[in-house]
């Protein structure tokens, strides 16, 4: 099987409409801001933790919600690397691609995380357990190399700490 890229699934988009609970549980957390566009990133992180990824059928609500375009909750989505605009896998690995984790080996684990799933950035593995997506500086240089899995930190990785870690979070 080959692996998943982004381009195969942006037009996976689910079609569903969000909840009343849903609705009240984002217009409550609008509520704690100044004006709602304000609230657009908590809203986004919301939806994407209860449905994965942000489709855009989810982004035109967003955007009726918070009397803003979907082009602006568009440009939000794709702007943060931490939201999501295509389906990721259960466990989404981001690798800071940072001068300062470049210069303590991240290059070499970059190329030894594509190879031990089989995927490059961006994509993710066929079986669905692991997105794997660069990010920018993640404030943690004096304990380069670092990686995120599911939004957890790790610092210092190496490629066997990195493998120990991929195994416990399947």
């Amino acid at each position: 099987m080959r692996p998943v890229s982004d381009a195969d699934t942006q037009e996976r988009a689910v079609k569903q409409p969000f909840s009343d609970e849903l609705v009240a549980e984002l217009t409550a957390i609008r509520g704690r801001f100044p004006f709602p566009k304000a609230a657009m990133v908590p809203v986004l992180r919301r939806v994407q933790e209860l449905r994965g990824w942000i489709d855009t059928d989810a982004r035109a609500q967003v955007a009726e919600l918070l009397s803003v375009t979907a082009m602006e909750v568009h440009e939000v989505v794709t702007f943060y690397p931490m939201l999501y605009g295509t389906p990721v896998g259960r466990n989404v690995v981001h690798l800071c691609r940072t001068l300062s984790c470049d210069l303590c080996g991240a290059r070499e684990l970059w190329k030894h995380l594509e190879r031990k799933l089989g995927v490059a950035r961006g994509e993710t593995t066929a079986d669905g357990r692991y997105t794997l997506k660069a990010a920018e500086c993640l404030a943690s240089c004096g304990t380069s190399p670092v990686m995120l899995i599911n939004n957890t930190r790790h610092e210092h990785v190496t490629p066997e700490l990195a493998d120990k870690l991929l195994e416990a979070a399947k």
